[in-house]
């Protein structure tokens, strides 16, 4: 059996839906990246390429053609962000990212490119029907992972809330695409975002910094 083979075969059933090895693991590195964001971790950045990877799989395997498309992004990304926070000078107290709100120019530069973003990408897979069975879905979660990722590599309080966007309709449409574990999870990621949210705010408030170096809009 090949190693593609075994991540696509079923681990478990749950609330008579199948669990796939894929959807399972890449799930739990998700969340464990965002739990190491929330400690604002470099290591956040490798656990999220793996988690990418390991999704490529599952994504596949339900024929989400928006969903490998953010893999992909979030596999980019990462290696993007994991450098961008490497060559990042500006430190916390205790050694970790420091993180700050977004300027106002910066939430509409990030609104403005999820829009114009969703647009184009939601008209693409319109024209090619093949691409997606969920266009406008796809269309959303594709760009709106780039645009948290971005914000998460500039050490912005607000990728918290981008992932929450993502998630509301990505959990759902992983449900009806047959990727259970990825609903499952759903209330442990919801916790980890309000917590590292509130908790990111609490220290932009209290040790404001400017943007990363090496982190360009």
């Amino acid at each position: 059996m090949s190693a593609l083979t075994w991540l696509n075969a079923e681990a478990f059933t749950v609330f008579g839906q199948k669990v796939i090895w894929s959807d399972m693991i890449g799930n739990l590195m998700g969340l464990a990246a965002l739990a190491l964001g929330w400690r604002r971790s470099i290591w956040t950045w490798p656990a999220q390429l793996l988690s990418g990877l390991i999704l490529i799989a599952a994504y596949a395997s339900a024929h989400l053609a928006g969903g490998v498309g953010k893999q992909l992004l979030v596999i980019g990304v990462a290696v993007w962000g994991w450098r961008a926070w490497q060559l990042g000078r500006q430190k916390a107290q205790d050694g970790s990212i420091a993180v700050r709100t977004a300027t106002w120019k910066e939430r509409g530069l990030l609104l403005g490119g999820a829009a114009l973003g969703t647009l184009a990408v939601g008209g693409l897979f319109t024209l090619f029907p093949n691409l997606s069975w969920s266009p406008w879905a796809d269309a959303y979660i594709f760009v709106g992972t780039i645009v948290a990722m971005v914000a998460q590599a500039r050490g912005l309080v607000e990728f918290w809330f981008a992932w929450l966007l993502v998630d509301l309709v990505g959990v759902p449409l992983a449900f009806t695409g047959g990727l259970a574990f990825s609903g499952l999870v759903y209330v442990v990621y919801f916790a980890l975002v309000l917590w590292g949210a509130y908790d990111w705010y609490q220290r932009s408030r209290t040790n404001p910094a400017p943007a990363l170096e090496g982190a360009t809009a």
